[in-house]
């Protein structure tokens, strides 16, 4: 029950802030255990997780292959997407050749490939939860990921079929119960950084140099300069914050810290184009009145500063949940939706039988232009959440 207690402890350090995304994530891993009960009174799924890249997305049709095999060691096209499997959803039916906890990768082109290298999410015989993240290059020509094998991060070269090991070993027990993973465009940088704190810190890792610095825990990696020197980070518990470190290396040094508290809660998508501003949309949900949110705006990391909110116009009236993904260009962010029914915490039931995993639902990415709002569409996924589902680039956060 070490990871349980963990997860507990984390909770009540945000106390009194009531911290809606995590204490959802807390409760899908627990369902997932299927050995303890249901949590769900006070607890509403309101997530956000984004991801970037100028990348083309697939149109509808192609996640659900004839035949997966695990990924070849070379010759591997440039990735559109990765999405974690859970074989078990408590209704519905798994993708076909399903491996519990694993990841797959899908091309361009549409072909799908296990990533066997990568550590399942779930240990043999369902046993336990543990993170395993994954991330893929702006150019969708690498993947990073951690390897069950090697006990640290590798990046791979997807053509090639080159891999990089971290000098840095990273413990499975230090992966945490939510992590996120970002890798720089050329493959050099692998930031990581994961939910509860523990005792160790996050890294940024120098897989050319062989050297790693610590960073701060609970800050999720959104951007970094293309020399490595200055990270971009974001924070969404107990508040919304930014957070920008200049002066990286050597690993020594400190670094020059700008940090910036913000006045609400925010869905935060990663470092535009620009390398100085983030897209945001206000979180208004509550316990009773979850899936709200507000207006799209650019924001200043480092003033806080925010522009003129636009509403988002173009977007089914159903749509509950939003997560802010790929930049497209200078003017365009992914914004990827759920259209879904929120229960409140009144209407949860406290002796709900305890269940494996969530079913596997449909979300429909769109173009959102950050002046206008207007929003096109791009394309329609499956996958059991916005944490099971990595486009290319940083990522995004809550």
């Amino acid at each position: 029950m070490t990871w349980l207690r963990n997860v507990l402890v984390d909770l009540a350090d945000d106390s009194p802030q009531v911290d809606l995304a995590e204490r959802t994530i807390a409760a899908r891993d627990r369902r997932r255990r299927a050995a303890i009960s249901y949590l769900a009174a006070a607890m509403v799924v309101i997530v956000a997780l984004g991801v970037t890249t100028a990348i083309r997305l697939l149109p509808d049709g192609h996640q659900e292959a004839a035949s997966i095999g695990d990924l070849p060691a070379r010759g591997v096209g440039p990735l559109s997407y990765a999405y974690k499997t859970f074989c078990k959803p408590n209704s519905g039916k798994a993708p076909s050749g399903c491996r519990d906890g694993g990841w797959r990768v899908v091309t361009r082109s549409g072909k799908t490939y296990h990533v066997p290298e990568a550590l399942p999410s779930l240990a043999p015989g369902r046993t336990g939860m543990r993170a395993s993240p994954l991330a893929i290059s702006r150019d969708g020509r690498k993947i990073a990921y951690y390897s069950a094998k090697e006990d640290t991060f590798q990046v791979r070269d997807l053509a090639s079929g080159q891999k990089t090991t971290a000098a840095t070993k990273v413990p499975q027990s230090q992966l945490g119960s939510v992590s996120r993973l970002m890798l720089s465009d050329d493959g050099r940088f692998v930031a990581f950084s994961k939910v509860p704190d523990l005792k160790d810190p996050a890294v940024l890792i120098d897989m050319r140099d062989r050297v790693a610095r610590e960073l701060p825990n609970r800050w999720v990696p959104i951007g970094l300069s293309q020399d490595g020197a200055t990270i971009t980070l974001a924070e969404y518990s107990p508040r919304s914050r930014l957070r920008t470190i200049s002066n990286l290396w050597p690993s020594s040094s400190k670094g020059d810290t700008t940090s910036v508290i913000l006045p609400v809660d925010y869905f935060f998508s990663p470092l535009a184009p620009d390398g100085k501003t983030v897209a945001v949309i206000e979180n208004r949900g509550t316990e009773e009145k979850p899936c709200r949110y507000g207006d799209l705006a650019l924001m200043d990391t480092l003033t806080g500063e925010k522009r003129k909110p636009t509403a988002i116009t173009g977007l089914p009236s159903d749509v509950s949940r939003i997560s802010l993904r790929t930049w497209l260009s200078a003017e365009e962010v992914t914004a990827l939706t759920m259209s879904e029914r929120c229960r409140s915490a009144s209407e949860a039931v406290n002796d709900e039988p305890a269940v494996n995993d969530p079913p596997y639902q449909t979300m429909t990415a769109y173009a959102v232009n950050v002046r206008t709002g207007k929003a096109r569409k791009l394309a329609t996924y499956r996958a059991q959440g916005f944490f099971e589902i990595v486009l290319p680039g940083p990522p995004g956060a809550l």
